[in-house]
């Protein structure tokens, strides 16, 4: 496990513990009582059924550990507190793609609060990281695995304003 913090706001926060408590208290014993049902069917060697309950139970549990460390390092962060201005956590920054021409926004959010559909990243992700700090007006070349996005901070504002 990592020894990273993981910013997020409070409602972030509340929403991986509500996650991770659906996860333990009503998708896990699900998976138990299939494991136990299996197992009364006898001979496991060749109890499909009872190795289909044991894979989703490793899955479930690397789900449940994984929200578990990402609770242990969260930082609550405020976004109200943000430095204004700039691009920081809780900003959702305006940008325009100096490439193709087309203008996107991103709200930069913690864990539990992305949402890649509509725009809301991660402030780790490479992306948010290579806008953070940056001011209106400004230009980020930022490297991405398909190569490199060229922007131009438009807009920064802090949500609900």
């Amino acid at each position: 496990m990592s020894s990273d913090r993981v910013p997020m706001t409070r409602a972030g926060y509340d929403k991986l513990k509500a996650d991770l408590d659906h996860l333990h208290t009503v998708e896990l014993p699900k998976i138990l009582e299939r494991l136990e049902k299996a197992r009364a069917e006898g001979d496991l060697s060749e109890n499909a059924e009872y190795d289909g309950a044991q894979e989703s139970r490793a899955m479930m549990e690397a789900r449940i550990n994984l929200l578990r460390d990402k609770l242990s390092r969260a930082v609550l962060m405020d976004p109200s507190q943000a430095p204004k201005g700039e691009v920081a956590f809780g900003t959702t920054v305006v940008v325009k793609d100096l490439d193709l021409g087309d203008t996107e926004e991103f709200p930069l959010v913690g864990a539990g609060e992305e949402d890649y559909d509509v725009g809301k990243i991660l402030v780790t992700s490479p992306l948010a990281q290579g806008l953070i700090g940056k001011k209106a007006g400004q230009k980020a070349q930022i490297e991405v695995p398909n190569g490199t996005l060229n922007f131009e901070i438009i807009e920064i504002r802090i949500d609900g304003t």
